[in-house]
């Protein structure tokens, strides 16, 4: 294997994770700014104020955008899979 390729196939299996795991990442970073701004409005300083409402938008994106990142995955994976006998 040469070292560019290794390189190439890395670079792609880091930009697929980035694009599956973002929307998740970002809508929990979201909820939590928003509930620590709430938080520190009102001075309720409950724990588990903050985990339950990430935790819902957590759920609501993965049933939302599961099929989207799961198509991704098995592609990629696919893609990759078949592509082993170009790599000898």
């Amino acid at each position: 294997m040469k070292p560019d390729l290794a390189v190439q196939l890395f670079t792609q299996l880091i930009w697929n994770a980035v694009v599956i795991s973002a929307p998740l990442l970002l809508t929990t970073l979201v909820v939590g700014v928003i509930v620590s701004v709430l938080q520190v409005v009102t001075q309720v300083q409950e724990m588990s104020l903050t985990f339950i409402p990430k935790l819902i938008a957590a759920l609501a994106v993965l049933l939302a955008l599961g099929p989207w990142m799961l198509k991704r995955v098995v592609s990629y994976s696919a893609t990759l899979i078949s592509s082993i006998p170009q790599y000898f």
